[in-house]
């Protein structure tokens, strides 16, 4: 009896921690043992659609694609990625780059159930240079914009505040913004909704501060966005 189909499970295994241990590394929505269930599960249905066809097809009668399963297994882990995906109040979308790790854990596993094992081994290790490497040598060499990061402001004023005033103010400490939302609130108070890009070098809690100190302001909330 052939024990191949263990090297090709074992194989998922590993190639899918190597996903998991990234997106752990990085406190992600999808960790180890999720992205190592996927890859070896979609491991099992590929070999499963693979082998079918040798046990149950009768030669010059049935018809049977060796990949039929394999093919649903794409659109079936869409509904995994999508609950990762997250839309927040400000209008601003995150968890697409872990939601395509959740898909390229399920392409490993079907890499690795077809036996294309040289092939999903490269795969992996280009897919981590593109999550970790590469960003780096963009953010250091590239363009300037490429070294900026989204940050999501709430800012409580006064009613006497100047909000032309607090946009300035944002934008000397060299904030850029992209998207803005004023709301009123109780007792004459309003808040300021923002999501900015600011260059890495400058830290969070130095902005806070910053903002936390112009004229006016009453309360301050600032989260980095992350993909």
């Amino acid at each position: 009896m052939s024990y191949i189909f263990l090297q090709k499970l074992f194989m998922a295994l590993i190639l899918g921690a190597f996903i998991g241990i990234d997106r752990q590394l990085k406190h992600k929505p999808l960790g180890l043992k999720t992205s190592m269930v996927i890859s070896v599960a979609s491991c099992l249905i590929t070999i499963v659609s693979i082998e079918s066809v040798h046990k149950y097809a009768i030669p010059g009668t049935t018809t049977m694609d060796p990949m039929r399963l394999a093919a649903q297994i794409i659109s079936g882990v869409g509904f995994i990625g999508a609950g990762v995906i997250l839309r927040r109040s400000n209008e601003i979308i995150s968890g697409l780059t872990t939601a395509a790790m959740v898909w390229a854990a399920s392409a490993l596993g079907i890499a690795a159930g077809a036996g294309f094992y040289k092939e999903a081994a490269t795969a992996v290790v280009l897919i981590i240079m593109a999550i970790n490497l590469i960003p780096l040598f963009f953010k250091w060499f590239g363009p300037r914009k490429l070294s900026e990061r989204n940050l999501a402001i709430l800012i409580i004023v006064s009613p006497s505040a100047d909000l032309s005033y607090v946009i300035d103010e944002l934008h000397q400490e060299f904030l850029k913004v992209k998207h803005i939302k004023i709301k009123d609130l109780k007792d004459e108070l309003r808040q300021i909704q923002l999501v900015v890009s600011a260059p890495e070098k400058h830290r969070t809690t130095v902005i806070y501060s910053k903002i936390k100190h112009i004229t006016d302001v009453v309360a301050v909330e600032v989260e980095t966005i992350s993909s």
